[in-house]
């Protein structure tokens, strides 16, 4: 069956929710621990003891999205130089 068809056989209702679904998972998988890491990456080494307890309970909070780019990210402190 082709996907026009499908689509035209769900209901305008079914879609809303279904696009719901897509924007929320979106922002909690993406959007968000993306800009939780700039954050990070931003303040980390300037960071007071307040604002680093609410950035550990937003790391708890978006774990999972935050797990899905960690390969990709690199909060350790540049190094000295070569030795």
């Amino acid at each position: 069956m082709p996907l026009p068809g499908l689509l035209s056989s769900i209901s305008p209702d079914t879609l809303l929710v279904l696009a719901a679904y897509v924007v929320l998972g979106g922002a909690y998988l993406v959007a968000v621990p993306l800009l939780l890491y700039a954050w990070m990456i931003k303040r980390w080494t300037v960071m007071g003891k307040l604002e680093r307890f609410g950035v550990y309970g937003l790391v708890f909070l978006f774990f999972p999205g935050l797990i899905l780019f960690s390969p990709f990210i690199n909060l350790r402190m540049a190094g000295q130089g070569e030795v």
